[in-house]
């Protein structure tokens, strides 16, 4: 077999592969899409090309006086918000001091920080709610906003320190020579040279409280305090609950914001690998 077959073997084994997995992540987004405009509520009777299509569960998600659609999507945007910004700003800090100083304790923090990613999450789901009933965050966006950015902490200061070790630090060198302090080497170099990571890391953290379902269930009680993924959970989880095309139609509109997310992280991915650097 010479190389020009061989290569073409290889190009059309790459082009089944995400052919596959394209099917895989288009049918059952197509389905939901399907569901949501099928104008009866019935799972069993939809299909994914409805005949008569309709509008009617959008509508109904936002303008009747029985749904708190409105509310939950309000309160998953304002932790979302809240999770990016704060997560972006601690996680820099932390990731800065471990890149840049020596100090007492680094070595056996970073090993913390790796120990703690190996558990999972449910492990300290009892903690958690005892922690916030003490201190009366139970049952609170900001409690559940709190949770979430602490318990992102070992996984995005891994992620930060590690982008931040790749960047020289003559640089740092050369703004302290400049008359610069900690923090304006921290502001004025780090952080515009680390844009890409931080997208990411910004990114991530924003989609949480529109995915999650486990974390909210266990803090949250109130209707008027719930999110996106535990209020829609309640469309369909009652034994008498048959509600899958509207559940459907506020799954779809979960895309919205993520995606508007990033499409504006996208600039500064961009920007952040273009700009910057040293001349020579």
């Amino acid at each position: 077999m010479n190389r020009k077959t061989k290569s073409k073997i290889e190009v059309s084994l790459i082009y089944l592969f995400l052919g596959f997995m394209f099917i895989i992540i288009a049918y059952p987004l197509l389905w939901t899409i399907g569901l949501s405009l099928n104008p009866g509520t019935s799972l069993y009777s939809a299909s994914m090309i409805p005949e008569n299509w309709s509008l009617a569960h959008y509508k109904w998600l936002f303008t009747s006086p029985q749904s708190d659609y409105v509310l939950w999507y309000k309160n998953s945007i304002l932790v979302a918000v809240a999770n990016a910004f704060f997560s972006v700003l601690v996680t820099s800090f932390v990731a800065y001091a471990f890149s840049r100083y020596r100090f007492r304790g680094r070595t056996y923090g970073l090993y913390a920080f790796l120990l703690l990613q190996m558990f999972p999450a449910l492990m300290a789901m009892v903690a958690i709610y005892i922690m916030l009933n003490m201190i009366k965050l139970d049952d609170t966006l900001v409690g559940l906003t709190l949770i979430y950015i602490g318990g992102q902490i070992p996984f995005n200061a891994w992620l930060v320190k590690g982008y931040f070790d790749t960047i020289p630090k003559e640089l740092d060198e050369a703004a302290r020579m400049d008359g610069a302090g900690h923090f304006g080497v921290f502001f004025k170099i780090m952080l515009p040279l680390a844009k890409p990571i931080l997208a990411v890391v910004a990114l991530f953290n924003f989609m949480a409280p529109f995915t999650d379902f486990l974390l909210p269930r266990i803090i949250l009680r109130s209707p008027e305090n719930f999110t996106l993924a535990l209020g829609l959970f309640n469309f369909i989880n009652d034994q008498f609950a048959n509600n899958f095309t509207r559940f459907a139609a506020g799954s779809i509109l979960i895309a919205i914001p993520i995606a508007l997310m990033f499409l504006f992280l996208q600039r500064y991915l961009i920007a952040g690998l273009t700009a910057g650097g040293t001349k020579g």
